[in-house]
């Protein structure tokens, strides 16, 4: 997974993130097992015994209000783009979501990156954003798209259950 990533970063391969610092296995492992302790999923999808891709979502923010809604990123390996990966990874992902009770879904994408744009069209995401010159990476500012699509119900009806918040 380290090595996927870190070749998105440095290469700009359908990413829209360029970090300063670069991610270590002990980054990795800490965000992990952040993610199991909140019971996020984070999938990976093999052929043979090489990983080839790999996808997860964290809350979109951490305040209470959001929590029915989820971001996610996938990530390819550069020699298994364009090979159905991603078409295996986002229903897995939206499935999981919607199962563990989630009821939105965001994405990120660098505007300029048309197969994730797709990707995401054909799960039913749409677009309800764009960040105009949000990101400068590789010498150039980056536009980003947000995308959405509804889990489950999405917001036909209330979740269920206690700690519903109920206005003050």
């Amino acid at each position: 997974m380290l090595a996927i990533y870190r070749r998105h970063i440095r290469r700009g391969v359908d990413d829209n993130v360029e970090e300063v610092e670069p991610l270590h296995p002990e980054d990795l492992k800490r965000r992990r097992k952040n993610m199991r302790s909140q019971r996020l999923p984070h999938l990976v999808a093999t052929r043979g015994d090489m990983l080839v891709g790999y996808a997860y979502a964290v809350l979109f923010r951490k305040r209470p209000a959001y929590r029915y809604t989820v971001k996610h990123s996938i990530y390819v390996h550069h020699e298994h783009l364009r090979q159905g990966i991603g078409r295996l990874l986002l229903p897995a992902l939206i499935e999981t979501c919607a199962a563990a009770g989630f009821r939105q879904m965001i994405g990120y994408i660098d505007a300029e990156n048309m197969a994730s744009l797709e990707l995401h069209r054909r799960f039913e995401f749409r677009q309800v954003g764009m960040l105009p010159s949000v990101g400068f990476k590789f010498g150039r500012w980056t536009d980003t798209i947000m995308v959405q699509r509804a889990l489950g119900p999405g917001s036909k009806t209330v979740p269920p259950g206690p700690g519903r918040l109920e206005p003050i």
